[in-house]
């Protein structure tokens, strides 16, 4: 099970809009890419715990977790498989401070799914569906 892990996403909404985080060039994953900030869990990590944890040290941000809404599967560019879980978010401010994981942010509209990696419209769709706007704004 060592090529088996679980990641935690934060689909973190402000205002109608979600923060995306850039890839550095050289990341082992999806390099150069945007994305949501997050990753994998230490074995026996409680995934709350682990997705504060994550994104405090990806963007200096504290949040509020309301719920897991979506999960994907998929394999990683260098063969490990990956349940991700995706929670959404609330932010406890609005400073975003990247660490040496990511070269760029930027909050997009929820509307705007074009602008948004492909791997992400599912959840997007997902968050309309399910009327999550009535708790993220």
């Amino acid at each position: 099970m060592e090529n088996f892990r679980v990641a935690v996403k934060a689909f973190t909404v402000d205002g109608g809009k979600v923060l995306l985080v850039k890839r550095r060039e050289d990341d082992v994953h999806k390099p150069d890419d945007w994305d949501i900030p997050g990753g994998r869990l230490g074995m026996g990590e409680n995934p709350f715990e682990g997705l504060k944890r994550e994104m405090h040290e990806e963007t200096g941000i504290g949040i509020d977790i309301l719920l897991p809404f979506h999960v994907q599967h998929f394999t990683r560019d260098d063969g490990q498989k990956i349940t991700m879980i995706i929670f959404l978010c609330r932010p406890l401010s609005a400073e975003v401070r990247l660490s040496h994981e990511h070269h760029d942010h930027m909050w997009v509209p929820l509307q705007d799914k074009n602008a948004f990696p492909k791997w992400l419209h599912p959840a997007i769709d997902a968050y309309f569906r399910y009327g999550l706007d009535r708790f993220s704004g």
